[in-house]
């Protein structure tokens, strides 16, 4: 499910403050303005020290990306691959470059205007790896800031608790407000290691997952090009790619006959 992210934080949320309630607690008391301005405060410009503006202005689309996951498709990519090999084996290589306008997998798009333009073999395939080398240097970048705040805010949260028991040891003299204003001072420790392991922790291994997810599929279309340059039979190469979808994303039988038919047809 793509927005399995944004449920499992939203659900990990109200079963947390659920649970509080049943204990008989107030969830509303982790509204403290101060604790929140200590946590979130102190966890952003750490993050930011340590990353960079640039990093923090991606933060926005990165979450869009973790809560709203590109579709990748592999089942389809496989199949456009072995349309391709048919065209490319019946037509030649050559046939292929007045298709490429139309393919919006700009990664697929170069390996084939690699592969049209007569690029040796083995240079098709530095070229494409050296892509996915670069991706994940980026990738991995991207989801820093998230495994950085995930351990910054916690060590924020003790701060904040710290000012809060320094605030109750200063006013001993009031018995009274003792008990109030030591709950209060856990309330930055709560939020500190709330927000790491609920927000800031997961989305980081989500992007780091969806990499990895990225990196898959286009280790497929690699597959599928040298193939496809290698002049291999399109069922020799549909058996290859299949190897990279999952089971319950292969196309049956039926689909690939069809699916040939309208390659020659194309």
């Amino acid at each position: 499910m793509k927005a399995a992210s944004a449920i499992g934080i939203v659900l990990g949320c109200v079963l947390i403050a659920g649970g509080a309630t049943m204990e008989g607690s107030n969830v509303m008391a982790v509204l403290n303005l101060p604790a929140i301005m200590i946590v979130f405060g102190g966890t952003l410009g750490a993050t930011m020290s340590s990353c960079g503006m640039d990093a923090m202005k991606r933060l926005p689309a990165l979450y869009k990306v973790a809560f709203s996951p590109p579709d990748l498709d592999l089942a389809g990519k496989s199949q456009a691959l072995v349309g391709y090999a048919e065209k490319a084996r019946r037509d030649g290589l050559l046939a292929l470059d007045e298709q490429l306008a139309d393919i919006d997998d700009a990664y697929m798009r170069k390996g084939l205007q690699l592969v049209v333009d007569g690029t040796d073999a083995d240079l098709v395939a530095d070229v494409l790896e050296a892509e996915n080398t670069a991706m994940k240097k980026r990738h991995a970048l991207a989801a820093q800031p998230f495994a950085l705040a995930g351990g910054y805010a916690p060590t924020m949260g003790i701060v904040g608790t710290v000012f809060g028991l320094i605030h109750v040891l200063g006013n001993l003299d009031k018995p009274e407000t003792l008990g109030p204003s030591i709950a209060a001072a856990f309330v930055a420790t709560l939020l500190g290691v709330a927000s790491a392991n609920v927000v800031f922790v997961p989305i980081g291994m989500r992007l780091k997952a969806l990499s990895q997810e990225e990196l898959h599929a286009r280790e497929l279309v690699l597959e599928g090009i040298l193939s496809i340059q290698a002049g291999d039979n399109p069922r020799v190469i549909a058996e290859k790619l299949s190897a990279y979808v999952p089971p319950s994303q292969r196309a049956n039988s039926d689909e690939e006959e069809a699916g040939a038919a309208a390659a020659k047809a194309a």
